[in-house]
């Protein structure tokens, strides 16, 4: 048994045997489940209760077609470059953190930085604005400790009129980006320079004449790059990281890429639904709506603009809304069901992953934090999770018919199996769907993702707790004791199943 299984194992601690042989087939596509010890389960042993009226009838086709690819780098997690040097979160110490990571299968851990710090190297370490080689070398025995990459940002929005607050220089960032790859060795996913720098118009260069543009970053930009790789020539470069306010993809993405294509590994672009303290604030409702400018005005282009310039992209930095999030709308359940249509959406149009910014005092993060020690996990976490739980391996096209109700199905061909993903995010209407496969059912086991309060009938898209993945919490400590999965009732390549309201189901076919 390889160390990825045992690790989660040991995670979902409390668990039934076959509860947790069940959630094992997800977790990688490169390696094989472990076999029961315990007989097989009777189909009709525990079965999926009934929600009730009303009651939709609906009808899923799972077709062998390939839609998307789903890999080990896939999910990830983002955080601004202050909790690398001014907090002991990022630590081989810190347990708690580490076993999040690897519950949701962390690929990569991202670090994003306009112009937050400057590259101290003999400083002593954990201090606001100064990144040491103390920061680098805790970071390292975190990523290894976690299994997971990191997408290292270095300092570009201090370069330059205004950028005095924290100065910085191209041979600083060629010594940096030196010191991480020396250290990070193939922990390296990538170097990201600067961070968002369609926004340093309003901010570090705002005097600058002629105001900042795609061509001045370019000339910045390929300064600090041309210094990196003149010390340090294999390591990966990755950008330009913008920003998420449109039209920032065909304004600065797609013209930067097309010039800088030779430069790049990755190409990089930031994505928030909208704008956190806007007005009207946004809602919950609103949320859960079907997101046509995420794919549409974002992800379509730049599918496009990585396959015209050969080179994969990734949504570096991500979440629901800017500005720190929406106050009981990216903290509530209403996240957990978005989250997963994002997810699935970005891998469909050829996205390598997606990294959530998370922060202690941010709405929309995924893990909570009280300078650094972990305190607990969010909404958002659940659907992350739940995500993970389908694994890595290639999406199947899915033909839904749920009449006019907002609901998404998702499928994954993984090593082990076929596992299906339905999100019913309809405020009232349960539904009852029919499922044809592209297999021979052999056994189905159905876990659901819901949100309970004392003394409420049903799930509460504001609710900031109660979320569960059937019936179990996530601690702190990533305890995670999901009761027995429902078997469902199959026949050759057909089954059932029921979606509630507002929920979302993983059905695991073998």
């Amino acid at each position: 048994m390889s160390d990825s299984l045992i690790t989660r194992r040991r995670i979902l601690q409390g668990a039934a045997t076959t509860v947790a042989a069940s959630f094992v087939p997800g977790c990688s596509s490169s390696t094989p489940a472990e076999t029961s010890p315990t007989s097989p389960v009777n189909p009709l042993s525990n079965p999926q209760p009934n929600p009730g009226t009303p009651l939709t009838q609906a009808s899923l086709g799972v077709t062998a077609v390939a839609s998307g690819t789903i890999g080990s780098e896939f999910m990830g997690l983002s955080y601004d470059k202050m909790f690398l040097n001014s907090e002991s979160e990022f630590s081989s110490s810190n347990s708690n953190l580490i076993v999040l990571f690897k519950l949701i299968n962390v690929g990569v851990l991202r670090f994003g930085d306009g112009s937050n710090d400057v590259w101290t190297p003999a400083g002593k370490g954990q201090t606001a604005g100064q990144t040491s080689q103390v920061d680098v070398n805790n970071l390292a025995g975190f990523l290894t400790a976690a299994g997971c990459k990191c997408l290292y940002g270095i300092n570009l929005g201090g370069y330059g009129p205004g950028g005095t607050a924290y100065p910085t220089t191209p041979t600083l960032a060629a010594e940096e980006a030196a010191y991480v790859n020396q250290e990070l060795g193939s922990s390296l996913y990538g170097i990201e320079i600067g961070n968002e720098p369609d926004g340093y118009i309003n901010t570090f260069w705002a005097n600058q004449t002629p105001k900042w543009s795609v061509t001045q970053l370019e000339t910045v930009w390929q300064t600090f790059r041309n210094a990196i790789i003149a010390s340090t020539p294999s390591v990966p470069i990755t950008g330009p990281a913008c920003g998420t306010v449109l039209p920032v993809v065909t304004v600065w993405t797609e013209p930067f890429a097309t010039a800088e294509a030779g430069s790049l590994s990755v190409l990089t672009q930031h994505y928030y639904r909208g704008n956190g303290q806007a007005s009207p604030l946004p809602t919950v409702a609103e949320l859960v709506l079907p997101g046509t400018q995420l794919t549409g005005s974002f992800l379509a282009p730049l599918q496009s603009t990585s396959q015209s310039i050969g080179k994969p992209y990734r949504i570096s930095e991500c979440n629901s809304y800017y500005n720190g999030g929406a106050t009981g709308v990216s903290d509530a359940y209403a996240s957990a069901l978005w989250v997963i249509d994002f997810m699935y959406n970005c891998a469909q149009y050829g996205s390598q992953g997606v990294n959530f910014h998370c922060g202690s005092t941010l709405n929309y993060t995924a893990i909570t934090d009280n300078n650094g020690t972990i305190t607990g996990v969010r909404p958002l976490f659940y659907g992350i999770l739940l995500f993970a739980l389908a694994g890595q391996g290639t999406l199947y096209t899915c033909n839904l018919n749920a009449a006019s109700l907002n609901v998404t199905a998702y499928a994954v061909k993984t090593a082990t199996g076929l596992n299906i993903i339905i999100v019913n995010k309809d405020s009232a209407q349960n539904l009852e769907v029919t499922m044809t496969v592209p297999q021979t059912v052999n056994t189905a086991t159905l876990f659901e993702m819901t949100q309970a309060t004392s003394g409420v009938t049903g799930p509460n898209l504001s609710a900031l707790s109660g979320v569960t993945i059937q019936g179990a919490t996530v601690g702190a400590n990533a305890s995670f004791a999901p009761s027995s999965a429902y078997t469902l009732t199959t026949g050759s390549t057909q089954l059932t199943c029921y979606v509630p309201y507002q929920s979302a189901v993983l059905i695991q076919i073998t």
